[in-house]
């Protein structure tokens, strides 16, 4: 796959919902936070979440805590899979995903860049609906400090 201006990393600035009345909603929270990446090999990986996400009270275990998983899950969005950028938009092909519906589909995104900005977005849904994300690039880092939270 050729190089494409979408290669790298991009940080999260926004989420919006824009309706068609002017409405703008924010389904993550004002300070939702997240990465979309991609290679030059023509993969994908997007990952956001809501700022204010609940902890949970004990420690995580499968097949237990189902309220809070819940909540957890509304708070929270992950996909990766193959990519095709277009030029005005870019498609991605869903392999892995926490929507399990969204696997084997494709998403359809208009692409714009503005400086070191990326803006994805929908076609207006059946409800005149827009979703419109914006992310930053991520200069490269070489060193990056993990702290251990587990």
């Amino acid at each position: 796959m050729a190089a494409t201006p979408l290669v790298g990393a991009w940080r999260l600035v926004a989420m919006e919902y824009r309706h068609a009345d002017g409405r703008v909603r924010y389904p993550y929270g004002r300070d939702a936070t997240g990465y979309i990446i991609y290679t030059a090999g023509g993969r994908m990986s997007a990952t956001l979440m809501g700022g204010d996400r609940a902890r949970f009270d004990t420690e995580y275990r499968r097949g237990e805590g189902g309220a809070a998983k819940a909540a957890a899950f509304e708070s929270y969005l992950s996909y990766t899979g193959r990519y095709e950028f277009l030029g005005d938009r870019v498609v991605h092909h869903v392999e892995v995903a926490l929507i399990p519906d969204w696997v084997g589909n494709t998403l359809v995104r208009l692409a714009a860049f503005e400086g070191d900005r990326l803006i994805l977005s929908t076609e207006p849904d059946g409800e005149g609906r827009v979703t419109v994300i914006t992310w930053e690039r991520v200069a490269d880092a070489p060193n990056v400090e993990v702290r251990d939270r587990v």
